[in-house]
């Protein structure tokens, strides 16, 4: 890290400011967390990694470690300035107690110690430590090496000591998650960590992180130089660019700094990920409305001076200029403003500007500087605009036949009586016999039936016009009644809760697959409000007598047949037409008694490059990803 790159601000006790005690952290933990299951475990590191991050956006450390113990303890080593050790004025305990035991205590809230921060609220320490059952805090600073110790959710068992020498600087968390707050277990996700580690190093280009877990013997290192444009490259390793090179640029004004990669490939689908401090804001926010504005703005001047497209012709739209679109953009901003607790939305108006200003320059000399890749930009939007106007004339003729109107609803579509959205769900069964039983076995006040007849379109293959031409997503989209792509309004949704009920066994995981890619490339709105769920229905029936039993997994059969006894008869479920109607009802539709799984994005990079590997043109990327986890399968029919 170059010296010029640090802030140069103090970093000392003074720096500290105290706004407010700790003590409703353990009572009321999802206040601070947002929930105390696997998401929130997780949070619990991103915490301690952010302030390492913190020191590294600052220009003190270039190198974070993350280790995780055969036994679920984690531990962050970053080779930064090392938190104060000082006396705190207004606590009179050292400052590292005071940041890990006082809420709100940190050196994010004056911008002295932290020009940018992605941990606004300076909760992290301290939250993380009320919610351990154990923590360890080593500090290497002026020389000397120091231990802290709390135990018992942020009680200190060993005050700040000196106990060695050192000529390195930095500081070492180390933390046991409390099984008491977090009931479901604290068993950390490999993936979701690698993940976002990746994720954070692709976003500060020159940081080394490194990431070793005990537990499966993985040690990974992620250290980017390129920054945004290795992460393009790496979101479209499994797409077909269009044009090698990869447009990427960085630039600063006011003191906020945009940085930006782009790169197209020959799908239909758009990806952009924006983020704010390295928080992604998957809602967008205005630094994503001036990234659009000056997208559109440039290709729509170039193709003109260019003679692309002709004067009497219409300007391309926005959905024209962003098909077929995979980009990163990251804005460092000193105080960001995000709408709603989230921090998914950001709202500085000042953004806009300064992100239209910044893109518009590097991608109008881009343009100039590669007239090849331009030409295949340009021509993309082409095609995209003529696939445009060809939709909004198959959406106006379905409109006309009445296909996507409420008054006429499919004729397939068992509805429901109520007309209360918030208590009706509408289950998504594949054929006619499962449909059946189904609509004998429902609660027909609030649950809805509609059967498709064999599977639906591969939407990631597909434009928009071919999507109204497919009678099973035109039937959905009856039933569902928001509408689609951006036309959607969930204010019109007909069902709060949209449930997928296929077999299982491989047909119907793969109905599923096309459905979920449905819902996630044109009403992915439905996903991000919780409104999508997959129903479980259960695999085995074991029976004895008149006593009957249901398994969900084979862990279960084992438990069953262990009870039932050797004289138990077992049958497994093929498919839902197999149940007569009571028995869907008991196992799978009851809401007293039934598991449903409610779909959710976690990370839309993620997301979007499982869609594109498995739903994809590629074929290599594809059977790497079966070869890779086809260990982890279970419950297929050969």
């Amino acid at each position: 890290m170059n010296e010029n790159d640090k802030v140069m601000h103090s970093y000392t006790s003074s720096d500290i400011e105290v706004l407010e005690g700790l003590e409703a952290v353990r009572k009321r933990p999802g206040m601070y967390i947002g929930t105390t299951s696997a998401r929130g475990l997780h949070h619990l590191v991103w915490e301690i990694v952010d302030n390492s991050i913190d020191e590294a956006l600052a220009g003190y450390a270039d190198e974070i470690t993350v280790n995780i113990s055969k036994d679920n303890v984690v531990e962050v080593i970053d080779n930064g300035r090392g938190v104060p050790v000082g006396i705190h004025e207004k606590t009179g305990k050292s400052t590292a107690e005071t940041i890990y035991t006082v809420l709100h205590a940190g050196g994010k809230f004056g911008g002295g110690a932290y020009k940018v921060s992605g941990g606004l609220h300076g909760v992290g320490g301290s939250v993380v430590n009320a919610l351990s059952e154990w923590m360890e805090v080593e500090v290497y600073r002026e020389g000397h090496k120091h231990f802290l110790r709390f135990e018992n959710g942020g009680q200190v068992a060993v005050p700040l000591e000196v106990v060695g020498d050192t000529d390195k600087t930095g500081t070492t968390i180390r933390f046991m998650a409390d099984i008491l707050v977090f009931k479901e277990g604290i068993n950390y996700v490999h993936e979701a960590l690698r993940d976002r580690l990746r994720q954070l190093a692709f976003l500060n280009k020159g940081i080394k992180i490194n990431f070793n877990d005990n537990r499966i013997d993985s040690s990974e290192t992620f250290l980017y130089h390129g920054g945004l444009k290795e992460y393009v490259a790496y979101i479209n390793k499994n797409k077909a660019p269009i044009h090698e090179d990869i447009l990427y640029g960085e630039g600063e004004e006011d003191g906020i700094i945009v940085e930006i990669a782009v790169q197209y490939n020959d799908g239909f689908s758009t990806g952009l990920y924006s983020f704010c401090n390295n928080i992604n804001t998957q809602e967008g926010g205005t630094h994503e409305d001036g990234f659009r504005l000056a997208l559109n703005r440039i290709i729509n001047n170039y193709a003109r001076d260019k003679g692309m497209i002709k004067k009497e012709d219409e300007n391309f739209q926005g959905d024209d200029v962003r098909e077929g679109l995979t980009a990163v953009l990251s804005v460092k901003h000193p105080d960001p403003q995000y709408e709603g607790q989230t921090k998914t939305k950001l709202g500085n108006s000042e953004v806009r500007k300064v992100v239209s200003g910044v893109f518009g320059e590097i991608f109008e000399r881009f343009l100039m500087e590669h007239p090849d890749d331009a030409k295949i930009i340009v021509n993309k939007a082409i095609v995209a605009s003529k696939a445009r106007v060809a939709a909004k004339k198959a959406r106006e003729l379905t409109r006309r036949k009445g296909a996507l109107e409420i008054s006429s609803l499919p004729g397939k579509l068992a509805d429901c009586s109520s007309r209360n959205a918030e208590e009706c769900e509408v289950f998504i069964v594949e054929g006619d016999s499962a449909g059946g039983t189904a609509k004998q076995g429902r609660d027909s006040r609030i649950q809805a039936i509609l059967p498709l007849r064999g599977k639906i379109l591969n939407v990631e293959k597909a434009r928009l016009h071919r999507i109204f031409d497919n009678n099973e997503i035109r039937s959905m989209l009856t039933a569902f009644g928001t509408g689609i792509a951006d036309e959607m309004d969930l204010n019109k949704l007909r069902y709060h809760k949209i449930v997928i009920m296929t077999d299982a066994d491989v047909d119907g995981a793969h109905i599923r697959t096309l459905l979920l890619t449905f819902f996630y490339r044109f009403l992915r709105p439905l996903i991000e409000n919780g409104h999508i769920y997959i129903a479980q229905p259960p695999l085995y029936k074991i029976s004895r007598g008149n006593k009957i039993a249901y398994a969900y997994s084979d862990e279960e059969l084992e438990e069953q047949k262990a009870e039932f006894g050797e004289r138990s008869t077992i049958q497994r479920y093929k498919g839902l037409g197999e149940m007569n109607a009571d028995q869907l009802w008991d196992t799978t539709m009851d809401p007293e008694q039934r598991i449903l799984i409610q779909v959710e994005i976690e990370d839309a990079i993620t997301a979007d490059e499982i869609f594109t590997t498995l739903m994809g043109d590629e074929v290599e990327p594809r059977r790497d990803f079966i070869l890779d986890n086809a260990q982890f399968a279970t419950d297929l029919d050969y």
